[in-house]
């Protein structure tokens, strides 16, 4: 029974109350209903012996609140007035254990917990009921207890939100200066759903002002202290607004505030949803082959419509496949679809403006105000369950380019990150995860007790995702990169301005004045703007972290954060006898950190004088001819197009135990890229590693990228009717193959590196040739995949890892390693299902005698007995690296 108690404790309930309910109510919840129906209000703590209530005590705390210039006298008073108000974030819970120095103890181990946390919660949904409101002269709806309550999986906070709710919809507001007088509360008051959110506070402001009209005096509705004109200061615009009084007033303005922040973004998000389908039902005539794939939302479904708005965990969708005909993509529609989300942007960004001003925050113009100081146990919790959910959907946007589109509501969205990591009693929530719902385990409807309406009871499975500065982080990366790709290009015009005639030089510099200024476009400029913004917000987040928490916090969220390798020389280590999923784990993570860097992919220039003078340098690159005739040349749409495609595949590049894909730019020429993919799972190519040279031409992105198959055994081999020995990769995306194509502006160089993963390297490769369409599991088929398997054991696999292609031998030499277990029963499988035939370098199965499997002396046994030896090596020496280590 104490642990029932102890529930309903955390719900706020007292101990006297939690015992005689459930004396009654067997079921907690049955108990918990009656608790807030208020039957057993009239039990008090000392009806039961010995009893105290320290949590309920604890939350009514939140009444008593103290002004900045009182600070010293209630600390006087009482030195735990203020506890109230930082328990829910607070360190001193962390004690030393006993012979254990006090230094040693980890002051952040209950605040960085693991995303891998799981709640489950019983939340209640009812029927609002509505009340007329004369000053908008309409019916509105109330906000019901269950709506105040929901998404909070903590139980901590729902005693907090629960205590707040009560106080401010019911009972009496007694006078504080002692005449008897009250005044009776109720819903309306403070819960009533507005029109808008400047309504909402132009009538709280007009209401909790209120004169005893038995002694004249004034007190506040929301907390019933006494207000102290006297007191107020004059140096501000809020000195004289009651709203920030108290921290009651804080609760409850957040709260209602966020619900409308909440509702609204909700709300377009369903709109644009709608336009979509309008459009898309004005173009029932195209083909749905035809249509270009979604974009990629970093894990976030945006059909996921689940009892409570969140980002659901999901698989990442494949695109940039499976066009067909010869249909155009129709971009009718397109701007005006765009004014309506800045329409929708300006919007929701002017209502967050508006409720951020109540945030408690001690930069307020004139300095802090009360609420700024007493900060309400609530606030945390309508931040981490409303306001995470709109930061975590708009930070997982996947496109740096849209971000700068809409810099309207991203802008504010930083300044929101700013605030709240400014102030010590909401900084921590930065590094905290956020409490997603993946799930509806139970859905019960029953009577409700004081209503005619029914009452649903769900119960809510929440788990931890990423936290606000850990998504952060991934804008970072994109900025950064993006900043990068810029600078190059601005570097380029410089270089053009070196080789102008003095003649020329004069001419510009008369033009532009004293100081030398890069003329950049405009789109440019404004990517720049917003990529700054965006690290400027990250490094005010750490040093206001670094200021509030200390640097040990800093720290340990530092390394926590996704991060891409500078190096992937790096060596990865597994433990001897680790299990396979702890392997995959290890994988991925490596993966994650190396499948983008950027490297030197210049050729060091000869001895000879022709070299010396030639500035120009060459480049291990089959496009090197054409690179080297755009070196020092500045296309600023190509610029800015490479800028963005550089920051979205910075994070998006797709990493999993089945297949990766890893990207090497060239630190100097950011149009300079060479990729590897690893076959995937279910192929004839799995963990083969694939290579192939992308050149980012000179009207990129108007026309797609150049892209080169490099992994052809010295120009013999054809792994795939879609791959030519010579390295011709024919994809429609390309312009290599008939169907609908490249659409500038729109499609990207992610799209056609997924597309070659996924439908080029395919389980059936036989069936890419037209000819041969229909003849998936044939005899055919499947001679021609073993005969791939053959091709990508002694090339993918054997061949890279005798001679690793630069600049991937330290990945490919980890890849086999990592995976060296796996990939050796998967040759063993492989050799056990080949047919026994030689490799046919055209890839043709035609023309072959019929053999028994695996008796021919095809060479494949050598093969893999050869690749399995440096397996093994490659393990030993990681191994031995590990032990002296």
């Amino acid at each position: 029974m104490d642990r029932d108690v102890q529930q309903l404790i955390e719900m706020g309930a007292t101990v006297a109350q939690a015992r005689a309910a459930l004396r009654q109510y067997k079921d907690v919840m049955q108990a918990a209903e009656q608790i807030f129906d208020g039957k057993f209000d009239h039990v008090m703590d000392e009806d039961i012996e010995g009893d105290v209530a320290p949590l309920r005590e604890h939350a009514l705390r939140i009444q008593g609140p103290a002004t900045p210039e009182d600070e010293e006298d209630a600390e006087a008073d009482d030195s735990d007035d203020m506890d109230g108000f930082a328990d829910y974030d607070s360190d001193d819970e962390f004690r030393a254990e006993p012979g254990k120095p006090l230094t040693d103890v980890d002051p952040y181990a209950g605040i960085f917990f693991s995303k891998d946390r799981r709640e489950e919660v019983i939340e209640v949904e009812e029927e609002p009921d509505a009340e007329h409101i004369p000053e908008w002269n309409e019916n509105r709806q109330l906000m019901s207890q269950g709506e105040w309550m929901k998404g909070c999986p903590e139980g901590s906070e729902q005693s907090f939100l629960f205590s707040l709710y009560s106080q401010l919809s019911e009972g009496q507001c007694a006078c504080p200066h002692g005449c008897g007088e009250g005044v009776q509360r109720k819903k309306s008051d403070f819960f009533v759903l507005p029109p808008d959110f400047d309504k909402y506070i132009e009538r709280l402001r007009k209401l909790v002002i209120r004169n005893c009209h038995k002694c004249k005096k004034q007190y506040c509705f929301a907390c019933g202290e006494p207000i102290n004109s006297a007191s107020t200061r004059e140096t501000s615009t809020t000195s004289d607004d009651p709203l920030f009084h108290c921290a009651n007033l804080q609760g409850v303005i957040l709260g209602i505030g966020l619900f409308l922040v909440e509702q609204m973004y909700s709300d377009q998000i369903q709109e644009g949803k709608t336009e979509q389908s309008t459009v898309a039902g004005n173009s029932k005539k195209r083909k749905s082959e035809t249509q270009l794939p979604p974009p990629l939302t970093n894990g976030v479904d945006d059909d996921d419509d689940v009892y409570y708005a969140s980002s659901v965990k999901g698989k990442k969708a494949k695109s940039g496949i499976g066009y067909a005909g010869d249909v155009r993509e129709d971009m009718s529609g397109q701007v005006e679809a765009q004014a309506l989300q800045r329409a929708r942007d300006e919007k929701l960004g002017h209502l967050l403006t508006a409720v951020r001003w109540y945030l408690p925050s001690l930069r307020r113009p004139g300095g802090g105000r009360t609420s700024d100081y007493l900060v309400h146990p609530t606030a945390l919790a309508h931040l981490r369950r409303r306001f995470n959910h709109i930061c975590s959907s708009l930070l997982k946007n996947d496109s740096l380019s849209d971000m700068s589109d809409r810099s309207v509501l991203y802008r504010e969205l930083f300044d929101w990150l700013e605030t709240i990591s400014h102030h010590e009693a909401l900084a921590s929530m930065m590094a905290m995860p956020i409490m997603v719902v993946v799930s509806v385990k139970a859905v019960t409807t029953r009577k409700g007790i004081n209503s005619s309406h029914p009452v649903r009871e769900r119960t809510i499975v929440y788990e931890g995702s990423s936290g606000p500065r850990e998504l952060l982080e991934s804008l970072v990366i994109q900025a950064q990169a993006a900043m990068k790709s810029l600078e190059k290009s601005s570097k380029a015009s410089e270089a053009e301005d070196e080789e102008m005639t003095e003649e020329a030089k004069r001419v510009t510099n008369e033009s532009k004045g004293k100081g030398k200024e890069i003329e950049m476009p405009e789109d440019s400029r404004k990517l720049l703007g917003f990529c700054k913004r965006i690290l400027a917000t990250a490094d005010a987040i750490d040093r206001f972290l670094s200021e509030t928490k200390g640097t040990v916090f800093v720290e340990r969220l530092h390394a926590s954060l996704p991060k891409i390798s500078t190096s992937s020389k790096e060596t990865v280590h597994v433990a001897t006898g680790a299990t396979e999923e702890a392997t995959k784990d290890i994988y991925v993570e490596w993966a994650t950190q190396a499948r983008f860097e950027y490297c030197d992919l210049s050729i060091p220039p000869g001895d000879s004088e022709e070299d010396a003078e030639d500035q120009v340098p060459n480049y291990k690159f089959y496009y090197n001819n054409e690179a080297r005739t755009l070196a020092n040349t500045d296309i600023p749409k190509r610029s800015l197009a490479i800028a963005k495609e550089l920051a979205v595949l910075t994070t998006n590049l797709p990493v999993a135990w089945d297949s990766s894909i890893f990207l090497r730019v060239d630190e100097t020429r950011v149009d300079i890229i060479k990729a590897l993919i690893t076959g995937p799972a279910g192929t004839p190519y799995h963990n083969g590693c694939f290579l192939f040279d992308i050149f980012l031409g000179s009207i990129y992105n108007q026309s797609p990228p150049s892209v080169k198959y490099m992994t052809t055994h010295g120009g013999k081999y054809r792994f795939n009717p879609n791959l030519y020995a010579d390295g011709k990769v024919c994809l429609s995306l390309l312009g290599t193959w008939s169907g609908p194509g490249w659409v500038s502006g729109k499609s990207t160089l992610l799209q056609v590196l997924i597309s070659i993963q996924s439908m080029i390297l395919c389980d059936e490769p036989y069936l890419n040739e037209p000819g041969w369409a229909g003849g998936a599991g044939t005899p055919q088929s499947q001679a021609y995949s073993a005969n791939v398997r053959r091709m990508v054991v002694r090339t993918a696999m054997l061949g890279n890892l005798k001679t690793p292609p630069e600049p991937f031998a330290d990945i490919i030499k980890t890849h086999f390693r990592l995976k060296a277990n796996s990939i050796s029963e998967q040759l063993d499988e492989w050799l056990s299902q080949d047919d026994g035939r030689p490799i046919a370098a055209d890839g043709a199965p035609y023309g072959m005698s019929k053999q028994t499997p695996g008796t021919s002396d095809n060479g494949l046994r050598q093969d893999i007995e050869e690749t399995k030896r440096i397996l093994t090596q490659l393990q030993n020496e990681s191994a031995s690296g590990s032990s002296s280590s």
